[in-house]
């Protein structure tokens, strides 16, 4: 059976690309939200690779900077804030993802995640709901993913049992004719309407029956 989808042919950065939060706010205060993690998604039906870049590239670490991502499934990219200074407070910087065809170098979609280091969470409340905000565009957005898997696969099977839900015409048709020809008298059977030339050699019915056995076995297998 023949690929059911293929990659469209696309331009260069017209591919949207997906990923959450669009935002990371960085707390001086805060230990533990010197790391974020962006999830990167990939809702279409064939596999692509990624790359992060950064403004800043010193004042962070990205864990798996470079990776794929499977059709209809997600990754997490972790990032860490190394460098946390008064001097960086309020500075925004920039991370670009950019994604490609596992068999391209050209970039199909990119997109823009801005970073910013903040003194402590208390002085930003609107940035904390805006995360929470994304944080449940994010759950919504798995959800989706799962959702069409499961849709793509049981499509998926129920197109393969009507394939191969049972034998070909062609099959049926060779079984009726053997099922007949074994009905037929045989060669020098007297007493019988049936016209003589119809008369079947014992040679002509074993051959008969071994082909009715073998599509039998055909039958009981589909």
């Amino acid at each position: 059976m023949q690929q059911r989808s293929r990659q469209p042919q696309l331009a260069e950065g017209t591919l949207p690309v997906f990923v959450f939060p669009t935002e990371l706010a960085f707390y001086a205060d805060e230990q533990a939200s010197h790391k974020q993690v962006l999830t990167l998604y990939n809702p279409y039906e064939f596999a692509l690779k990624f790359k992060v870049l950064c403004t800043a590239p010193n004042k962070y670490a990205v864990v798996d900077a470079t990776g794929a991502v499977k059709p209809q499934c997600c990754v997490d990219i972790v990032i860490r804030h190394r460098d946390v200074r008064a001097c960086h407070y309020g500075v925004i910087d920039k991370f670009r993802l950019q994604v490609s065809d596992q068999n391209q170098s050209k970039a199909l979609g990119r997109k823009e995640v801005i970073a910013t280091l903040l003194p402590s969470a208390t002085l930003e409340p609107q940035l904390s709901q805006s995360q929470e905000e994304e944080e449940e565009e994010k759950r919504r957005m798995k959800e989706r993913l799962a959702e069409r898997v499961f849709f793509e696969q049981a499509a998926f099977q129920t197109e393969s049992r009507t394939v191969s839900g049972g034998p070909s015409a062609f099959t049926v048709l060779v079984g009726v004719l053997c099922v007949a020809a074994l009905m037929l008298p045989t060669l020098g059977e007297q007493g019988t309407s049936v016209p003589v030339y119809l008369h079947l050699s014992v040679n002509k019915k074993l051959a008969a029956a071994y082909v009715l056995g073998l599509l039998t076995m055909v039958f009981l297998q589909t």
